[in-house]
């Protein structure tokens, strides 16, 4: 076994989707914490099938070992020599010999030299360790360069980008795709060429859903009071900017769904009638909306049979736990709730 300076990171057998791989990768702590999970990797390498790919600064190979599994040639280069040893290893664990290693800088002539005419090239830029605010402009290697470099290569592009960045954000002709994994943001890939399928577009894992746009539509009026069932979007849709059309799919399937802006970070999606889509990940009864007074709800709660409650509010952190202490003060029963605040009204809902 190898331990500490080889970084050899086995992944546990239970919980499957709290692990980055299904099986043991050799890694530091940096290239495992920035690797790609393994369901996201087959995803996009699914995607990005091809002939010859490719794979600039691979890291541990984390992403370059699906490609191998998708493609027929997978040319991958990174300028760490430890990460490349790493990225080899791990090739060979998953069972993958159809890939190229190039250790050099990316946009250095050795490495251009060492790449054929290929049919898509990737790319994961290094982002810089602190930053006040997410800039597409500041990876490295930069997108422009990348493109200006390789244009002789293939007219078809893909790169990761943060996914804190909203499409206004990024000044190119390319899709943005945003991805959410378990309910969370995980990724946006930016594809550029002939990859390019919309403008935006946002895709939930592990079931696989998407919505595209090609035109930004204009927003649906808002409601402030929710009806009897209540929704979270997938992130992906939120940041994709993408709710008008998951509304107006979820209306199609012959339900009335309306949305609220709940705070800065939470947006809910409401009707009088419960219904299901791909792109919703929690689904609520909504119990009652009442003004937000800790002790009359916790006295509401009471005579619910609640024990436990999760406060979803824009408060500050130091004041979190105090709220919540209050409004769960003395309760016994067996259900859990959620309680949302919206402009000091408080909405009791309990998870379906």
């Amino acid at each position: 076994m190898y331990l500490n300076d080889l970084g050899i990171l086995y992944n546990q057998i239970i919980l499957p989707r709290k692990k980055k791989f299904n099986q043991p990768v050799r890694s530091d702590s940096a290239g495992i914490r920035f690797a790609t999970p393994e369901i996201v990797a087959q995803y996009r390498a699914r995607r990005l099938k091809c002939r010859k790919l490719a794979d600039i600064s691979c890291g541990i190979g984390g992403q370059t070992i699906f490609f191998a599994k998708e493609c027929e040639m997978v040319y991958a280069i990174e300028i760490d020599p430890k990460k490349i040893e790493y990225a080899k290893e791990n090739c060979r664990q998953y069972g993958v010999d159809n890939v190229e290693f190039i250790c050099a800088d990316a946009l250095s002539k050795d490495a251009i030299d060492q790449i054929p005419e290929v049919d898509i090239i990737f790319s994961d830029p290094a982002r810089p360790a602190t930053e006040d605010k997410r800039n597409i402009m500041n990876l490295e290697p930069a997108i422009p360069n990348v493109i200006a470099a390789y244009s002789h290569k293939t007219h078809d592009f893909a790169f990761e980008a943060p996914p804190q960045l909203t499409p206004e954000k990024i000044p190119f002709d390319c899709e943005r795709e945003y991805l959410s994994l378990d309910g969370k943001l995980n990724r946006l890939t930016l594809y550029f060429g002939n990859l390019k399928r919309s403008d935006r577009s946002a895709v939930a894992l592990p079931t696989g859903a998407r919505i595209n746009s090609d035109e930004k539509k204009i927003r649906l009026p808002e409601v402030n009071e929710p009806g009897s069932y209540a929704y979270e979007p997938e992130p992906s849709v939120i940041k994709a900017d993408l709710l008008d059309q998951l509304i107006e799919e979820m209306q199609k399937q012959g339900t009335d769904v309306k949305w609220m802006d709940i705070d800065k970070k939470r947006i809910l999606l409401t009707s009088d009638i419960h219904t299901q889509h791909p792109m919703i990940k929690n689904h609520y009864i909504v119990m009652h909306t009442t003004d937000m007074d800790t002790k009359n709800i916790n006295t509401f709660l009471k005579k619910y049979d609640v024990e436990s409650v999760i406060l979803r509010a824009g408060v500050e952190p130091a004041n979190y736990w105090p709220i919540r202490n209050e409004i769960e003060n003395g309760l016994t029963g067996t259900r859990k709730v959620h309680i949302f605040v919206k402009d000091n009204k408080a909405i009791i809902c309990e998870p379906v």
